[in-house]
C-alpha cells in the first residue's frame, strides 16, 4: 500500500473494527476507498459478489465483515453463525484471488483456539484441542478462513495474510444485551441501573474468567501495519499482552459509570473459556505494539455511548 491511491475495499466498514479501520486509513492519507453496505452487496450472495469485485477490481482488502456477537447469540444462533461467515469468507477470498487483488488480510478471532489451550496462546496452538462448545459454530468458520487463506497462498501464490485478534471494543460497539459483547453489555446495564436507581445488576458466570481487551483503534493500526510488513502463510496474532479478570473488569466500569449497588454473579450461566491470553511475541518482534490503555479505551467508549443516548 504505497501508493496512496491505491483502492482499498474494507469489506464491513460500518462494523466496530470497520469503521475504525476506515477512520485510520483516512487519517493516514488513503482517500481512495470502496466501500459497501449490505443493500450495496450482500457478501452472502455468490453472485452479487462477484459481480462486485469485477465492477470494482479493488486493488487490497480488508475482510472485517462478518456475523458477530457474544456468548448469548452465539448459543441461540449457530447456524446462522456458521452459515452466513462461511459464505462471506469463501465469497470475498475467493473473488480477491479471481479478479487478482494484490493483497488481502483476513481477520479472525482468538475464539477459534482450543478452549484449554496453555497461556499465552501462540499461533501455532490452533487445533492442538476442542474449542469452546458455547460458541463452536463461529470458531468453525473462523478456522476455515485461515485455512482458505494458507490454501490459497499455497496454490495460486496469493498475497493473502491472516491474522487473530483478541476480544475488541470499542465506540461502535452494539449494546443490545441479546447479541453484544461484555464491554457493551456492561455499559448497557450498568448505566440502565444508574438510571433507574436499582440496587443490584446481574452478571453472567463466576467473574472468575480472564480476558484480554484490545481497543478497536489499537486493532485497525496493526491491522494496516500488517497489510504494509507481513505476508506469511501462517496468521499471526494481534493483542495487549495484558489481561483481567471479568470481576476486575465489573468493578472498573462499575465505578467509572457511577453504579453503586451490588453485582450478582449468575452462576447458572456459562462463563465461556477459563482465560483467554494472546502470545503477541511475533507482532511485537515486527515492532508494533498496542498504545490504548484499557482505562483510557473504557472512558472513551464510555463517553461515545452516553453522548448518543442524549443526542
Amino acid at each position: 500500500m504505497k501508493n496512496k491511491n491505491s483502492l482499498i475495499y474494507v469489506a464491513g466498514h460500518t462494523g466496530l473494527v470497520g469503521s475504525a479501520l476506515v477512520r485510520k486509513l483516512k487519517e493516514q492519507g488513503y482517500a481512495n476507498l470502496l466501500l459497501a453496505t449490505r443493500s450495496d452487496v450482500d457478501l452472502r450472495d455468490q453472485n452479487a459478489v462477484k459481480y462486485f469485485f469485477e465492477k470494482n477490481k479493488p486493488e487490497f482488502v480488508f475482510m472485517t465483515a462478518g456475523k458477530v456477537g457474544g456468548i448469548h447469540a452465539n448459543i441461540t444462533y449457530p447456524a446462522d453463525f456458521i452459515h452466513d461467515n462461511i459464505l462471506i469468507t469463501t465469497n470475498i477470498i475467493h473473488n480477491s484471488y479471481v479478479t487478482n487483488v494484490k493483497k488481502l488480510l483476513f481477520l479472525s478471532c482468538s475464539c477459534m483456539y482450543p478452549r484449554n489451550c496453555p497461556q499465552p496462546i501462540k499461533e501455532e496452538f490452533l487445533l492442538t484441542g476442542d474449542v469452546e462448545k458455547t460458541n463452536y459454530a463461529y470458531a468453525a468458520a473462523k478456522i476455515a478462513g485461515l485455512k482458505m487463506i494458507k490454501s490459497y497462498r499455497e496454490q495460486y501464490n496469493c498475497d493473502f495474510i491472516s491474522a487473530v485478534a483478541n476480544n475488541t471494543y470499542g465506540p461502535v460497539n452494539r449494546h443490545n444485551l441479546e447479541n453484544s459483547h461484555v464491554i457493551p453489555a456492561l455499559i448497557k446495564k450498568f448505566l440502565s441501573a444508574v438510571q433507574k436507581n436499582k440496587k443490584e445488576v446481574t452478571l453472567w458466570g463466576t467473574g472468575n474468567p480472564k480476558r484480554e481487551f484490545l481497543y478497536t483503534d489499537d486493532l485497525a493500526d496493526a491491522l494496516i501495519f500488517l497489510m504494509k510488513n507481513f505476508s506469511e502463510k501462517e496468521h499471526i496474532n494481534i493483542g495487549t499482552g495484558v489481561e483481567i479478570s471479568m470481576k476486575e473488569l465489573a468493578d472498573i466500569m462499575k465505578s467509572m459509570i457511577g453504579f453503586r449497588g451490588k453485582i450478582i454473579w449468575d452462576t447458572t450461566k456459562p462463563d465461556g473459556v477459563p482465560r483467554k491470553f494472546l502470545d503477541v511475541l511475533k507482532i511485537n518482534s515486527l515492532g508494533w505494539r498496542a498504545k490504548v490503555t484499557l482505562k483510557q479505551g473504557l472512558e472513551e467508549t464510555i463517553s461515545e455511548y452516553i453522548k448518543k443516548q442524549i443526542n
